[in-house]
């Protein structure tokens, strides 16, 4: 049996238009390129299929503002207007003009927002586990919530989580990733048990080392936008929705999908970790999108 490739990711400094330092990341791969709009808090680890040279799309992103090697902003300005020029900063930095954008959970409100503000720079849209616009009414999507009762919900644990995350994170950064625990994880269910063993303890290393408190300020900055507005989106657009998703209902998904004439929509055996779950089906769909954008 052929040796997986090993993942490979290189990381510089970009200045975003209020000066604030973002670390970004490419895969520095042969192929067209793709612009990576991840999930708030994340890191490049949860996409192992585009990490691999041999992958065939070149990808560039960046970790968000607080995440991974990214500054915080001097006035903690964490919105979505501040997530859309940091992603123009990536794009003008690395020379990309226009791209097919790959966005993932609350990425995929940042995607669909720089498509609306500036369609020009953008030729298609991968939507996985995310709508575009108002997050926090599509999540606990399986237990039937309400979307009123479902985004209070959430918001208010996300407000509770910006304070008690100071107590968390001498916890969280604590926690011993390996194999073990991350088997451990995955058989809670609240991850595929799809998900290979060593992707997925990368994946945690990394994650754990965002401060509860801000993660959940990332989150709000996002939940205070509105449902975006698919009317100007003239582009390829594929949804890919997780069955088992408690953060994005997949139904929210197909309804947005619904919207805009054209797009694919395609919903999976699971949760919303789908990139790091069905990781080949992901880049196989990307690559489709491409040739539909060409």
């Amino acid at each position: 049996m052929k040796a997986p490739t090993a993942a490979f990711v290189r990381y510089y400094d970009v200045e975003s238009a209020d000066g604030t330092r973002l670390r970004a990341w490419t895969n520095d791969a042969e192929g067209p390129t793709v612009l990576l709009s991840n999930g708030l808090g994340t890191n490049p680890h949860a996409w192992p299929a585009l990490l691999r040279p041999d992958c065939g799309v070149h990808v560039v992103s960046w970790n968000h503002r607080g995440v991974g090697g990214s500054e915080r902003p001097a006035d903690d300005r964490v919105d979505l207007d501040a997530f859309v020029e940091d992603a123009l900063a990536v794009m003008d930095s690395a020379g990309i003009d226009s791209a097919v954008v790959a966005a993932w959970s609350a990425g995929v409100t940042i995607a669909f927002e720089l498509a609306g503000r500036h369609p020009e720079r953008v030729t298609g849209i991968l939507a996985v586990a995310g709508v575009p616009g108002n997050t926090f009414a599509t999540m606990l999507a399986p237990l039937h919530l309400p979307p009123v009762v479902t985004k209070r919900l959430m918001i208010g644990l996300a407000r509770t989580a910006s304070v008690s995350g100071r107590a968390l994170a001498p916890l969280t950064r604590r926690i011993p990733w390996t194999n073990a625990t991350a088997n451990m994880l995955r058989m809670t269910r609240l991850i595929s048990p799809s998900a290979d063993t060593a992707e997925l303890r990368t994946l945690m290393q990394e994650f754990c080392t965002t401060h509860p408190s801000w993660y959940a300020k990332l989150a709000l900055g996002v939940s205070q936008h509105q449902r975006v507005s698919l009317s100007g989106i003239d582009v390829p657009v594929t949804f890919i929705a997780g069955k088992w998703d408690m953060l994005t209902g997949a139904r929210d998904m197909r309804s947005a999908s619904e919207r805009i004439p054209g797009s694919r929509f395609q919903e999976l055996d699971a949760t919303h970790f789908i990139p790091i779950e069905f990781p080949d089906l992901v880049l196989s769909e990307l690559k489709h999108l491409i040739a539909r954008t060409a």
